[in-house]
């Protein structure tokens, strides 16, 4: 358990296989946001802050995070997956609805890592990005989305997405390299 409060990157539904109905839509935009997600992943690796992947299981019940990880890397898009895998250090939690919070084991993990920032990257922004801030603001959790970190299904879905997050939720938006990664906990945000 960390001994001071700290930020936490979440790193939401980029171990995809890309084979669900909107895929070819998502793509071009998770291509977009990518070099924005490596950027923060390695920032994240790099000072020691946390980076949680919380993950759709597909349905897989029986799946745990080496299996989903191996099945995205076997199928055709796997060049979107290979430069966001998570390391040794990575932490990793199974989703199997839109938010990362929705009967999973991630409030207590953030409670015990003594998280009380969080970043938001990946996918989809007017849908898990979307949920996952809503459930953070309701649990009294400041909130960072990189603008640039997000990919869309829909962009004008995404972009009012992003506007209630900002203006209904307080959730900070920034690009990638502005996201304040080292925040401590009462920090105002956006930082000084």
């Amino acid at each position: 358990m960390h001994d001071k409060k700290t930020t936490a990157l979440v790193v939401i539904d980029m171990i995809n296989t890309y084979e669900h109905e909107d895929a070819e839509l998502l793509l071009p935009s998770v291509r977009e946001a990518l070099p924005g997600v490596r950027r923060l992943i390695s920032r994240a690796r790099e000072i020691g802050v946390d980076v949680i992947y919380v993950n759709d299981n597909y349905g897989r019940w029986r799946s745990h995070h080496d299996e989903i990880l191996e099945m995205a890397l076997a199928r055709p898009h796997a060049d979107l997956v290979e430069p966001v895998k998570p390391d040794a250090d990575s932490l990793f939690v199974v989703k199997a609805r839109h938010s990362i919070f929705f009967q999973t084991p991630l409030e207590y993990l953030l409670d015990r890592r003594n998280v009380r920032h969080l970043v938001l990257c990946g996918q989809v922004t007017e849908q898990c990005v979307l949920y996952s801030a809503l459930d953070a603001h309701v649990r009294h959790l400041p909130t960072t989305v990189a603008r640039d970190a997000v990919a869309h299904i829909h962009r004008d879905l995404a972009d009012a997405a992003l506007r209630m997050m900002e203006r209904n939720m307080g959730t900070h938006l920034c690009s990638a390299d502005e996201v304040p990664l080292g925040v401590e906990a009462g920090t105002p945000f956006p930082p000084p």
